[in-house]
């Protein structure tokens, strides 16, 4: 069983490896060529900069946490622990760096059977580490973070992600922009879940919603949206946020009125 101080020890060691690889990817990007680029599926991109940041994270977390398992973006080691597991996304915003979009971000969490224990997002452009590990509280880069406190959706901006390959619900997606375009101060689309998820945490913007990623997605920035004070929940009210590919996060004033909106639409 892991402690307290152990846990503690685990979020710095974290923190560290995901700052090195995210020099390692800083550095790959100037002078990055497209033309390696490759092709998971339609519009899924993945280039050999996230397959060597991923291998570099899984050599790493296995010195500091023998016998843990992985759930890993790219494949690179997918032995699972019955207990203990890093979940892994070594690139979240691979298409942004492809492209010299300046947002993107490391993300590894861990998980205790299927409860996010400790999450580190490094977002690699701006040098910025926000972690959080259970009941320990959020931060970023050594500063407590914390929720915005708007009140209501009026007052709140909301960044989403948009379909790139699985346009089936691509109509509700579009019911729910004019939603809360017409409801918010607005939508951004930056393009990195993880990275959108720890912007809410900051108090940057309010709210975040997804349909159809990945559990490496969320893991590492849900934790830290929690620890800072917000709500997470899938689109459903439920906690099925992890695995259940859908995740409605916000500073938790705007949560039920927030998730109203979008239950209205996705039911």
């Amino acid at each position: 069983m892991i402690t307290e101080e152990k846990l503690g020890l685990l979020l710095e060691e974290t923190q560290e490896i995901a700052k090195q690889v995210g020099a390692f990817i800083r550095k790959e990007r100037q002078h990055f060529d497209v033309e390696k680029v490759e092709h998971k599926g339609f519009n899924d991109l993945v280039s050999y900069v996230d397959k060597e940041a991923e291998k570099k994270i899984v050599a790493a977390l296995s010195k500091i946490l023998p016998g843990a398992g992985f759930i890993t973006e790219e494949g690179t080691n997918t032995t699972r622990a019955d207990r203990y597991n890093w979940v892994i996304d070594p690139l979240d915003g691979t298409t942004n760096f492809i492209h010299g979009v300046p947002v993107f971000a490391v993300s590894i969490a861990l998980i205790d059977g299927e409860e996010v224990i400790l999450g580190v997002v490094y977002e690699v452009n701006r040098h910025e580490c926000f972690y959080a590990m259970k009941g320990g509280g959020a931060f970023c880069n050594d500063t407590k973070i914390k929720v915005s406190p708007a009140p209501d959706l009026s007052a709140s901006l909301i960044a989403t992600g948009f379909p790139y390959y699985n346009f089936e619900l691509i109509d509700k997606y579009l019911a729910a922009l004019k939603s809360m375009m017409q409801k918010t101060h607005g939508l951004r689309r930056f393009g990195s879940a993880a990275t959108d998820l720890c912007y809410v945490a900051s108090g940057r913007i309010e709210g975040f919603f997804e349909y159809n990623l990945n559990s490496y997605d969320v893991a590492a920035g849900a934790l830290i949206v929690q620890e800072a004070g917000g709500a997470v929940t899938d689109f459903s009210g439920g906690n099925n946020f992890v695995f259940g590919r859908e995740i409605i996060a916000s500073n938790g004033r705007i949560q039920e009125e927030f998730s109203k909106e979008i239950q209205a639409i996705w039911k």
